[in-house]
């Protein structure tokens, strides 16, 4: 019969060892995730709105001067937060994105089905674009919180389940993934 003197210390290293990566894996969730991520659902539910006005206007999806405003007034805020401004710029341009995926998504349907919805329609620059600028500051805001954890190995992990519990439908849910695509950086 072999005796292996060492064996019980090998065994004790290698449970050390799976264990630890056990509790790496199951990291909690940050709790600055979820309002960060229901404040871009909020806004992506906001382009159901934009979508109505730009239906009945006939102006088209796509504003780029309105685009390189809010950029721009992101980067601003940015600096002043102390954020990095290109990651912000990013990070805004993404829910841009997304809010027009959900307005093409909508309009298109629509089309389809030959009318849009008959439910009220607030001003598009009255209504909408002061709510929009306020949901900017507020993402900002909590993007600021969640902004270390964006390099952690569970970002992605974290960020499908927070956001699984939000999607309403698909067109929604794909906007979504959308809007969280350049959240986390820990793959890159």
């Amino acid at each position: 019969m072999f005796h292996f003197p060492c064996l019980p210390q090998l065994l004790t290293c290698a449970l050390l060892g799976l264990f630890a990566g056990t509790a790496q894996a199951a990291a909690p969730t940050p709790d600055s995730l979820q309002p960060l991520l229901a404040t871009m659902n909020e806004r992506l539910n906001i382009a159901d709105l934009v979508a109505l006005t730009k239906w009945d206007s006939g102006k088209p999806i796509q504003d780029s001067a309105r685009e390189a405003q809010v950029i721009a007034n992101a980067r601003k805020l940015a600096v002043a937060r102390k954020l990095d401004p290109d990651d912000v710029v990013e990070l805004i341009a993404a829910q841009i994105e997304a809010n027009k995926l959900v307005q093409y998504g909508l309009i298109a349907q629509w089309h389809a089905a030959g009318k849009a919805p008959d439910t009220p329609r607030p001003d598009l620059a009255k209504q909408i674009r002061p709510q929009l600028d306020e949901l900017q500051n507020r993402l900002l805001q909590q993007y600021a919180r969640f902004a270390p954890y964006r390099t952690d190995p569970n970002c992605q992990d974290w960020l499908a389940k927070a956001r699984s519990s939000l999607i309403r439908n698909a067109l929604h849910g794909q906007a979504l993934i959308r809007a969280t695509g350049e959240l986390c950086i820990a793959d890159r």
